[in-house]
Formats: C-alpha cells, sequence, structure tokens
C-alpha cells in the first residue's frame, strides 16, 4: 500500500523509498533569503480583553510575555517539530493587536533567514506558542478562551516559490 501512495505522491520529499519518515537532505540547495508570515487569534469574553488591557491581570505583562514566548519558540522549532531543520533566525517579530471586534487578539508572527530550506513552521510555531502563552496568563481570567485560524499568510523565497494565502482568514 505505501508504494502505491509513494508512486503516486513524487513530491512527498519527508518519506523515504519505504515510506519511512526523514529529514530532507538541503545540502545541494542554495542558501536564499527566506521569510514567512503566520497568524491566528485567541477569542475571549470582552471583559477578559479589557482586564488585559488594563494590566489587571494576577499573572503580570501577559501581551509581553506571551511576544517573547513566541519569539523563543520560533527559535526553538527545530526542536519540537521532528523533521525541521534548525535554522539560523536572523529575524522573528511577534505582533499582539487587539481586537474588539473578536473579542480578543490578533496574532500575527514574521521570520526571516538566509537558508536552504522555509521557516514558515518557525512562524507558524511563534503564533502558536504566543497563544498558548497569552491564554497561560489569562486562564484565571477567563479558562473558555478560544485558540483560532493558525495559519501561513505567506512565504518568500525557495524553490516553490512565493505563496499568499488568499482565503481570508
Amino acid at each position: 500500500m505505501q508504494d502505491n501512495f509513494q508512486k503516486n505522491s513524487p513530491n512527498l520529499t519527508h518519506l523515504d523509498n519505504q515510506g519511512q519518515a526523514q529529514m530532507v537532505d538541503v545540502s545541494a540547495k542554495a542558501s536564499t533569503v527566506r521569510q514567512a508570515v503566520a497568524a491566528g487569534q485567541v477569542r475571549m469574553l470582552p471583559e477578559t480583553l479589557a482586564a488585559i488591557q488594563a494590566g489587571n491581570t494576577p499573572k503580570g505583562d501577559v501581551l509581553a510575555t506571551a511576544r517573547i514566548a513566541g519569539i523563543m519558540a520560533a527559535k526553538q522549532t527545530a526542536n519540537l517539530i521532528p523533521l525541521c531543520h534548525p535554522l539560523p533566525l536572523q529575524k522573528v517579530t511577534v505582533e499582539i493587536t487587539p481586537d474588539s471586534e473578536l473579542p480578543g487578539y490578533q496574532i500575527q508572527a514574521t521570520v526571516k533567514t538566509k537558508a536552504e530550506t522555509g521557516v514558515e513552521m518557525e512562524a507558524l510555531t511563534a503564533v502558536s506558542i504566543a497563544a498558548l502563552t497569552l491564554y497561560d496568563m489569562a486562564k484565571a481570567l477567563e479558562k473558555s478562551m478560544q485558540i483560532e485560524s493558525i495559519r501561513l499568510i505567506s512565504k518568500i523565497g525557495g524553490k516553490s516559490g512565493d505563496y499568499i494565502n488568499h482565503s481570508g482568514t
């Protein structure tokens, strides 16, 4: 069964000839500038949003802690996701913006490197961990917060070219 799957899916570079997971060999690829942007959101009650905005939370500065956690997570992605390559990251930004329409916070991470492979997983990891940290820092106020819509927004560079997510979510 795996042989048929492999024959019909020639672009699955994370599988070897026996269908086993492997780390992709990127040693022959040129080192180029690559950037990825990911986003997500944390939905909460308006009262929780107001308390975080006012700095009235039991654990301290929710947004600064979540921002730093996201940056640190991007730098640790290869330790968290088994087949990711460790990459020298030149830029990691995590922006956390209040959204009263949600209500909650929009989170966006941008990761940039000059390497042989892309940084999509680093950007997605930064958003995920920033959202989880925001939840952890504010869970005493509300346990029903929801982490939603974590997705790749765009990527620049690499053999597969640029990508922009036009789905609008």
